[in-house]
């Protein structure tokens, strides 16, 4: 039969699995005992809505055979099996096209999950393995297939013969390298461990033939070896287990055995409720962000299992869209086996025991923040985004269940502070909790219009993030303290009085009526600045919309180009610019004109805003120059 070459991207993922996804090459057997137990797992989950199935869990199993002779490991399974067409797209591509996010296609006809599919772990066995065979019967048919490969440069599949249902996986291990030691995956007691160390949770019994010595009968010092099969996993489900018994490193081995992610978890949390709902939950804060996580493919929920049977693979209901970077499992006995999606969204022990993991959750973050500060910056990081959109969106709804954790760069500290630290640390006649905006903290640090806040030495939050602004004008005020921009119009802190008297001349008033008068609609007015210090001139805001908000309303696909902020162009009255402007408004409109469009265009570009006319501001400069 005629080679078949991999997909391109699945080719170029195949290599990169093999040289670079997984550090450790023992990885391999932990991602094939996993789709052996998912296999069986599709035929248990079938059994619950297929009347014509009868599901004896004596029957299903995963056997592991090494042959030092041969240097041949073989897996096998008593699951769903696959047909040629499912070995063809399960293990001939691996991803979808154009992109390299992984193939989910996990919908039977009712809409429920199915558990799992050969994915991308599959090829982990190309990391310890010159060539692979797989050998497969599908549930319901009477043929088998054989799919061969020797890795990235193609595949083959042929019909081939088995007796029974599920599938057999046969590597041919690589000899030994001056690095690496391939004889070890062909050793009983290393196998063992391995199963021991990734898949001791695994609910279906993985079975080896182990060879002991033991006391011949009726002799008193003769041994001989016996070869015994034996189940090498305690199969009895982590969350089951009394968390005295259990490590750290048995949640992590959770973690990855159930491929929640490549990375380390932040934090875990081990919950037994028994209450108003009976409910135990292995739940889990990653330490990085999913590579698709601000993506619409990503698909948040848990695992949600019934008395130790797969209900859900991702149950979105036990997770509020803010916490959707939790992973993990949820086993209840007080759910139906036979209840449907729909049914489930409307189950009322489900939204209990929701509830109770949305205040798990929040207290574990807020202790996490208290206890473990640079763990929690770690997680916020990577997440702080979701958490400050989950504050802004359906209409601040749930503001007050994430206020607390909220974070922001404070001006004084250098570092990430609540806002119950800021409110802490605020002087008794401050009114307001003063932030400001921009692309960074760099360039926020030099804003003019921070000038008299921090002349006053009052604290100041950076929102250096689109969503930050947005997220606090929902929130509006915290223990009862109004958050202010520094760009507001009114800041709440009273004016030197010479400044003031200087404004309020009857030729300071022509003057910026002039200025106003030559910018036409580019803004509201033009005023004596009461926050300016040593800069010339500034944008300042009045209304609902800030300046950064425009920017960040403009910015978006299909975003309304008019969205305009009303701008105040203010000017400095102790700056030596203000004594030009008034000479020139006195004897001089065309340099007048001049000065004020140049003022106008350094004030855009200091709040990161397009110069409407480029050409035309260098022009003025040239003749400022002359």
């Amino acid at each position: 039969m005629a080679k078949k070459q991999f997909k391109a991207e699945s080719k170029r993922l195949l290599e990169m699995m093999i040289n670079s996804i997984y550090t450790q090459k023992e990885i391999f057997l932990r991602e094939l005992i996993s789709n052996a137990s998912d296999a069986i797992d599709k035929i248990y989950y079938k059994a619950l809505t297929d009347d014509s199935l009868t599901f004896n869990q004596e029957d299903y199993y995963i056997k592991i055979t090494p042959d030092k002779a041969s240097r041949t490991l073989t897996i096998v399974d008593t699951g769903i099996g696959m047909t040629k067409e499912e070995l063809e797209n399960n293990l001939g591509v691996i991803a979808k096209s154009g992109s390299l996010a992984f193939k989910q296609e996990n919908e039977i006809k009712d809409g429920h999950n199915i558990i799992g599919q050969f994915g991308v772990g599959f090829y982990s066995a190309f990391m310890v393995a010159d060539e692979v065979t797989v050998t497969s019967r599908a549930l319901g048919s009477d043929e088998a297939y054989v799919w061969h490969s020797k890795g990235a440069d193609g595949y083959t599949v042929e019909p081939g013969h088995k007796d029974t249902v599920g599938t057999e996986i046969v590597l041919k291990i690589k000899p030994n390298t001056e690095d690496d030691n391939y004889d070890e995956y062909l050793e009983t007691y290393r196998l063992q461990a391995l199963v021991k160390k990734y898949s001791d949770f695994i609910r279906y019994p993985i079975k080896m033939d182990v060879t002991r010595s033991k006391k011949k009968e009726g002799s008193e010092n003769e041994w001989e070896d016996v070869t015994e099969e034996q189940t090498v996993n305690s199969q009895v489900p982590i969350w089951r287990k009394n968390k005295n018994e259990l490590k750290d490193e048995d949640y992590e081995n959770f973690y990855f055995e159930k491929r929640y992610g490549f990375d380390k978890p932040i934090k875990h949390l081990h919950v037994s409720a028994d209450g108003a709902v009976v409910y135990n939950a292995i739940l889990f804060i990653p330490g990085q962000t999913p590579f698709d996580y601000y993506t619409k493919e990503y698909e948040k929920g848990l695992e949600l299992y019934s008395n130790g049977v797969l209900i859900m693979n991702k149950c979105p209901d036990l997770l509020p869209d803010y916490f959707s970077f939790v992973k993990g499992m949820v086993d209840s006995e007080d759910l139906s086996l036979n209840i449907s999606r729909e049914m489930l969204q409307h189950d009322r022990q489900l939204k209990l025991i929701a509830k109770n993991i949305k205040s798990k959750i929040k207290s574990a973050l807020l202790a996490l923040q208290r206890d473990e500060r640079e763990k929690y910056e770690e997680f916020y990081k990577a997440f702080g985004r979701q958490l400050k959109f989950g504050a802004y969106s359906d209409f601040g709804a749930h503001k007050d269940d994430l206020v607390d954790l909220l974070m922001f760069h404070s001006s004084k500290e250098k570092k990430l502070v609540t806002l119950d630290e800021y409110v802490s640390r605020m002087p008794e006649e401050q009114k307001y909790i003063y932030y400001a905006t921009g692309d960074s903290i760099e360039r926020i640090e030099k804003l003019p219009q921070a000038e008299l806040v921090t002349d006053k030495g009052y604290e100041l939050l950076y929102f250096t993030e689109e969503i930050d602004e947005f997220a606090i004008k929902m929130l509006q005020k915290y223990k009862d303290k109004e958050f202010k921009s520094v760009s507001s119009g009114d800041l709440g802190i009273e004016p030197d009085a010479k400044d003031e008297a200087a404004a309020e001349s009857e030729e300071a008033k022509e003057l910026f009526e002039a200025m106003q008068g030559l910018l036409a609609d580019k803004v509201k007015k033009v005023k004596a600045s009461k926050r300016l210090k040593s800069h010339p001139v500034c944008l300042s805001s009045e209304g609902e919309i800030s300046i950064e908000m425009e920017k960040v309303l403009n910015a978006m696909p299909n975003g309304g180009q008019d969205v305009k902020a009303e701008k105040v162009l203010e000017i400095n009255v102790n700056h030596p610019v203000f004594a030009s402007l008034k000479a020139a408004h006195a004897s001089d409109k065309e340099k007048l004109s001049l000065y004020t469009n140049l003022l106008y265009n350094q004030a855009l570009l200091i709040e990161g805003l397009p110069v409407q006319d480029p050409v035309a501001f260098t022009n003025d400069i040239c003749k400022v120059m002359k």
